[in-house]
């Protein structure tokens, strides 16, 4: 019975094979979009659970607030004495285990000089907590002796080649030593963090490196991953409810003048497997994923699916006068409803199994090109494990059932008497139905038309946007400590090249973030008062502000000539604002404290954007570098060039690099392209919203080509006796066309509010977006018709040029 359903299905598909090409495309697509969707929900949901424990396994996290309670930092990292204490107050912890991330840090072997990016110090239990392939060494011991390192088998190959790695020996950061006692197999790509070399932790222990004692006191320098293995089933909000009563007893009262320190930090657990996609905290290890992008990525392969679906239902009991005849004659014969039921959906499970094995091949080749769009390392191997693969490939059957079973329910009630008469007409329900259909359709690729052209629109905005800086002609560099000594003579050899503008040391740049903080007091009416709002820093030297063009608005810059710069400090006017000064100028010459640094308030900058425009612009105060002792707050080298001799500027930076560090990498980079950096996401988001827009349009479009094709069909008489009657060719494609402009009207209407909500929520997540403007929704509304008009036209053009005689010879 079976083989005899699939029989006819078969030749019922290749008797309409319009119909079928067009039914056969539609479901192709949108599996195949379905399938690349499915791929990038299985990868993103995959995070770190390579590791045997990571049910049990969860990350320290920190959060700074005010007296008010509202938060200011939160952070991934905590400071190291909480990981000396945490197993000490708190048994039930199995494992802790940190991770501190060194950045990149120049390292030699032989002739060989490499800035490493991925450099982490880590807890010799590391591998009693991660899971992770030892290849060479002992897990246990490997990373038990300071000055220890464990390298990624690519790092080792890309150090030592062919050659024994074991017991080498590199030079960090031309100030120690460190040798190889294991390699590792990289972690893997579904991992939120991938470590390329692993130094002992012990090694932070040397005073010259890091120092015992700051690892047991310091609460200040929140930089550590701490991650602990807590037992089975463990409730993790008992330990949480804990962690207050913790932290008054471990920390010192006297850094929150005699108050609880709970009331101004709080510690809190994330599970291990939630970070990527959950965690959005103020510093990560690396960028993470996003959940609302898997859910709206989701919605739009359903939307593609269903588009195509909806496809399959239109054509099918549009063409159901074409069958009456046979599903007639069928039940005089004896088919029983059930049969004919079974019959037709047997016809749609069929398409939809040849679909996915289409789509499947189509995947197969495609998936380099949308890996290269979407920034993913997605295979389709990730689609055969059984967990997947039985699901995926029972899918056909679930669409198959869901586009059928309506055709298959309104065919088969047909009566026999009268579609053997010649009398079946399509009736009046299924044509309502499937206008429904078609509005649905076009109301989703309308939703996708909007989004599309607001998410380029935010994009447009965060790159054309004033930034309150020059970002142009910017060349970025790392700053190391050991030319503090010969700075100045370094910097006047640079500006000897004309094109060299300025040469400037921070401890961040812009592009960045702003994590650094103090407590602040400000000289407001007639008393040094605390601030209550939190005011980050920057140590900058004297060439910073000119350097990247930045407007002093009241005052002025650091400056070599005036002794007393070294105890004063410069604002920004979102400072001046918060600590409740009138204006820029009431703000000059006030005394002002920030941490145990005393001064004058000397100038105020312009408001600028140092971070990307997805933050408010937030309180900022520049330290001048002679505030400190020493100059190690500085990490970055910024030169500004002219431009015109690029190509000479940067061989002028390369050859005084080489000359005055030649122990050290010379590596640089364009603050520009630091800045587009900054929205490669939402960039790579506006691409693949683009690509799915015009595949659901399209679809939409194909849907419609052939359902018009069919409704003008139907109508080919009336327009026979039309244009017999005098009806010209325009009148003619203005009455064909119009029913089904009028369903892309409604379905503009209906999608209007839906995008503008869904949009409302996206741009939530920007500090400074566009405004919505009225014309996106028009202009989409117009493109959806005249994409309509032209499908529609091209069946009605031909009709109404058509030769009345040959439709009317009949009558």
């Amino acid at each position: 019975m079976l083989k005899n359903y699939l029989k006819i299905a078969w030749r019922n598909l290749m008797k309409y094979k319009s119909i079928s090409f067009i039914n056969l495309f539609g479901l192709t697509v949108g599996f195949t979009c379905c399938l690349f969707i499915t791929t990038y929900l299985i990868n993103e949901l995959s995070y770190d659970r390579y590791n045997k424990n990571a049910e049990n396994i969860y990350r320290v996290t920190r959060s700074f607030n005010n007296a008010e309670g509202v938060v200011s930092l939160n952070l991934s990292t905590v400071s190291p004495p909480f990981g000396y204490y945490l197993p000490t107050d708190f048994p039930e912890i199995r494992k802790m285990t940190r991770l501190l991330n060194n950045g990149t840090t120049p390292l030699k072997y032989k002739d060989k000089l490499i800035n490493e990016p991925d450099v982490y110090f880590a807890d010799e239990n590391l591998f009693d907590v991660f899971t992770l392939d030892v290849l060479e060494g002992n897990p246990k011991t490997a990373l038990k002796e300071p000055f220890s390192v464990m390298l990624s088998e690519e790092a080792a190959k890309r150090y030592f080649g062919n050659e024994d790695p074991l017991n080498k020996v590199l030079r960090a950061n031309n100030q120690f030593d460190i040798k190889v006692t294991g390699i590792y197999k990289g972690f893997p790509s579904n991992s939120h963090l991938h470590p390329g070399m692993l130094v002992s932790f012990n090694t932070l222990k040397d005073s010259a490196v890091y120092g015992a004692e700051n690892l047991r006191t310091n609460w200040g320098n929140n930089s550590f991953f701490t991650f602990l293995l807590l037992p089975d089933h463990y409730d993790v909000k008992r330990m949480i409810a804990l962690f207050p009563a913790f932290i008054d007893r471990r920390m010192d009262h006297k850094d929150y003048n005699g108050d609880r320190p709970s009331k101004y930090t709080r510690l809190g657990l994330q599970k291990l497997t939630e970070i990527h996609l959950h965690s959005h905290t103020d510093y990560e290890a690396e960028p993470n994923g996003d959940i609302l992008r898997v859910y709206i990525f989701s919605i739009i392969g359903l939307f593609i699916l269903l588009i195509a679906c909806i496809n399959y239902m239109n054509l099918s009991t549009a063409r159901s006068a074409l069958r009456a005849r046979e599903i007639g004659i069928r039940k005089v014969i004896g088919a029983g409803k059930k049969e004919l039921i079974f019959q037709f959906l047997s016809e749609s499970v069929l398409m939809s199994w040849v679909a996915i094995f289409i789509s499947f091949i189509l995947l197969y080749f495609s998936l380099p090109w949308l890996n290269r769009i979407s920034a993913q390392q997605l295979s389709i191997y990730l689609l055969m494990k059984w967990t997947v693969f039985i699901p995926v490939f029972s899918a056909p059957f679930v669409v198959g059932i869901l586009s059928g079973i309506y055709p298959a329910l309104f065919m088969s009630s047909f009566r026999p008497v009268k579609t053997l008469k010649g009398l079946f007409k399509s009736g009046g329900g299924s044509i309502s139905f499937r206008k429904i259909l078609v509005i649905t359709q076009f109301a989703i690729s309308i939703v996708l038309i909007i989004t599309t052209v607001i998410v380029f629109q935010q994009l447009r905005y965060m790159q054309e946007t004033s930034l309150g800086y020059d970002k142009e002609h910017l060349i970025t560099l790392p700053y190391y400590n050991s030319i503090n000594d010969s700075y100045e003579s370094f910097r006047s050899e640079l500006l000897q090249n004309p094109d060299i503008k300025a040469v400037a040391r921070s401890s961040r740049i812009p592009t960045g973030r702003l994590l650094d903080a103090m407590g602040a007091s400000a000289w407001v009416g007639d008393s040094l008062r605390p601030v209550t709002a939190d005011i980050k820093y920057v140590a900058a030297d004297y060439d910073f502000i000119p350097a990247y063009g930045i407007q002093v608005v009241e005052g002025r810059n650091f400056s070599r000539a005036y002794g007393t710069d070294t105890a004063n400090f410069i604002l920004n006017e979102a400072a001046v604002r918060a600590i409740g000064w009138k204006s820029p100028r009431e703000a000059v010459g006030k005394n002002f404290r920030y941490g145990p640094l005393k001064g004058t308030v000397i100038g105020v900058i312009g408001d600028f954007h140092f971070e990307s425009l997805r933050q408010k612009i937030v309180p900022l105060v520049l330290l001048n570098p002679e505030t400190t002792p020493n100059q190690s707050f500085f990490n970055s080298l910024s030169v500004k060039v002219g431009g015109k001799n690029l190509n000479g500027s940067l061989a002028t930076i390369e050859k005084t690099w080489k000359k005055y560090l030649p122990e050290l990498p010379y590596q640089y980079t364009f603050l520009d392209e630091r800045f587009a950096g900054l929205y490669e996401s939402e960039q790579r988001q506006g691409t693949l919203f683009f690509v799915f827009a015009c595949i659901a349009i399209f679809i939409a479009c194909l849907g419609l080509f052939g359902l018009s094709a069919f409704a003008i069909t139907l109508r080919v008489k009336e327009i026979g006796v039309r244009k017999v009657l005098g009806a010209k060719v325009n009148t003619i494609v203005a009455l064909l066309s119009k029913d089904f402009l009028k369903l892309v009207l409604i379905a503009a209407i209906i999608a209007f509010p839906v995008a503008w909500y869904a949009m409302i929520y996206w741009l939530q997540d920007f500090a400074y977006r566009v405004s919505m403007h009225w014309w996106v929704f028009g202009l989409s509304a117009i493109l959806a018709l005249i994409v309509a008009l032209a499908t529609v036209s091209f069946h009605a053009i031909r009709a109404a040029i058509a030769n009345p005689v040959n439709s009317l010879r009949s009558e």
